[in-house]
């Protein structure tokens, strides 16, 4: 791994478009880019490479997340969508670390034994990057439905479409999914 004055930080770039989508969710993304955030957030960790103090993927990713974290919440109070509360900061970033369980969790399916621990950050990686090149109808219907735990029913209202034909997206996604990732091994 090559951590050497934090070069290459772009290859996080989808895997933190996919934490940023997770945690603006529908009503912040109206008004904030996910994009704008990722951005920001890696200027911010290039600048700030001095205070990074690990030596691992894992590591950085975490550091990265917490850098998201704090643009994320700032965007948050620069829309004024809520008074300053310790209490919703620290559920902003109790979801930033589930949606990131959840992304480990995913992956965990396709790990075969606790030797892979090693491969699971470049494995992240891969699914944020296949994600990302899903149709955003289905990116949007897996990523809601398997990072952020809404229900089939709520699926189907939040993106304004019958069950039948959120079912039939997750189905598309999924498979694309597989086939992304099965061409990467």
């Amino acid at each position: 791994m090559d951590l050497a004055k934090g070069e290459n930080l772009g290859r996080f770039r989808e895997y933190l478009h996919l934490i940023a989508r997770l945690r603006l969710g529908p009503r912040l993304r109206a008004k904030v880019e996910s994009s704008d955030i990722v951005q920001e957030t890696l200027l911010d960790a290039h600048k700030a490479w001095d205070q990074f103090r690990g030596s691992t993927d894992a590591e950085l990713m975490a550091w990265l997340r917490q850098i998201l974290f704090h643009n994320v919440a700032d965007a948050a109070k620069a829309q004024k969508k809520a008074k300053r509360d310790v209490a919703l900061e620290q559920s902003l970033e109790a979801e930033i670390e589930q949606a990131s369980g959840k992304l480990g969790d995913l992956l965990a399916a396709r790990q075969s034994s606790p030797s892979r621990r090693l491969a699971r950050e470049e494995e992240a990686l891969e699914l944020a990057g296949a994600l990302a090149r899903l149709p955003t109808p289905q990116r949007d219907a897996v990523e809601l439905h398997h990072l952020q735990g809404l229900s089939l029913k709520e699926l189907a209202e939040h993106l304004e479409r019958s069950e039948a034909a959120v079912a039939a997206l997750l189905h598309r996604g999924l498979e694309r999914l597989r086939e992304l990732l099965e061409d990467k091994d």
